[in-house]
């Protein structure tokens, strides 16, 4: 009876250890990947048919979430946008441009960054080159296309040429699979 009841009790302290580290480690992942600014985002993501864990992890990766962040090329924001790409996007969608300090705003800034999305998505479709085009500029990933060292259809991106980009896209491309994974969204 004795060793019945040790046997019990060791079932549970291993029990309990399992479900501490399991807590433990969704607690880890969800600090490393956290949702912020989750009204603003979803609403957004859902006008502009994004998937709210792309719009997720390109805040995340972009900004951390630091609605006053700057990248050392002036980009702003939560979503990084720079002051030209702010006025081009106005004007496909035929808004005033204003002041580029808008962009630390984070409606105005996720609004714009998830319309930049979707125009890259209208264009490119396929999510790695969107990544790619947020990232490195449309224009780029047109001629990187239309080279067949870098592409053998014209639609995707079998090699990206700009390391520091190719490390952008699978960097965004693994945080969008881990919102997934953590929070179950798409």
């Amino acid at each position: 009876m004795k060793n019945f009841i040790k046997a019990i009790i060791w079932l549970v302290v291993i029990a309990l250890l399992v479900y501490g580290g399991f807590y433990g480690y969704q607690k880890i992942q969800k600090t490393i990947y956290p949702i912020k600014y989750s009204e603003i985002i979803e609403k957004n993501a859902d006008e502009y048919g994004l998937e709210r864990s792309l719009v997720y992890a390109v805040v995340k990766c972009e900004s951390k979430f630091n609605k006053n962040a700057v990248s050392n090329v002036g980009a702003k924001g939560l979503m990084q946008l720079t002051p030209e790409t702010y006025k081009w996007v106005c004007s496909k969608y035929g808004d005033t441009y204003n002041d580029s300090d808008d962009l630390f705003d984070p409606e105005i800034n996720v609004k714009m960054g998830c319309r930049l999305l979707r125009l890259n998505l209208k264009e490119f479709r396929n999510v790695k080159t969107v990544l790619a085009a947020y990232h490195a500029g449309r224009s780029r990933v047109k001629e990187w296309l239309n080279n067949s060292d870098y592409s053998d259809d014209q639609k995707t991106l079998k090699k990206i040429p700009y390391s520091d980009t190719s490390k952008y896209v699978e960097k965004v491309t693994q945080a969008i699979e881990k919102y997934k994974e953590i929070y179950n969204i798409k």
